[in-house]
């Protein structure tokens, strides 16, 4: 039997996996900082592209959607900061034009030896480039 793979999921695909499940394999992953994003736009309900999957739920369900978000479920775990936060600090070094929430990725996708799922919005930014400087596995998952 093949070993289960471990995936991260940004912040867009964790919301879809929690509100609509993805079609993909593995032991899922999120960072703190993506998670805490995800809450965010739950809650605070901007339309943005990370809020607006929750805006087109009628009430019980967007109210349904919100409470799944804030108690994430055990099939989704997070990131220990006490493997993370050490690599983080050296991948600072690397690249010290990167923001707190992209070394935490990366440096979850070095301790995981995961591979980084994002979404369209994520991959245009700037951590792609950083996953293959650093020979970390990623793929963009295109959601509707």
């Amino acid at each position: 039997m093949a070993p289960v793979p471990t995936i991260i999921l940004d912040d867009r695909l964790l919301i879809e996996e929690l509100l609509i499940g993805l079609a993909e394999e593995g032991e899922r992953f999120t960072t703190t900082s993506w998670y805490y994003r995800a809450c965010r736009a739950a809650v605070g309900g901007a339309g943005g592209h990370l809020s607006g999957p929750f805006l087109g739920l009628d009430a019980p369900h967007q109210a349904t959607a919100i409470r799944s978000l804030l108690s994430l479920p055990d099939t989704i775990s997070l990131s220990d900061p006490r493997s993370t936060v050490p690599v983080m600090a050296e991948l600072s070094e690397r690249h010290p034009r990167l923001n707190l929430l992209n070394l935490e990725a990366a440096a979850t996708g070095l301790v995981l030896d995961a591979t980084m799922l994002l979404s369209i919005e994520t991959a245009r930014g700037v951590l792609p480039e950083i996953l293959d400087a650093e020979n970390i596995r990623w793929r963009t998952v295109k959601i509707d």
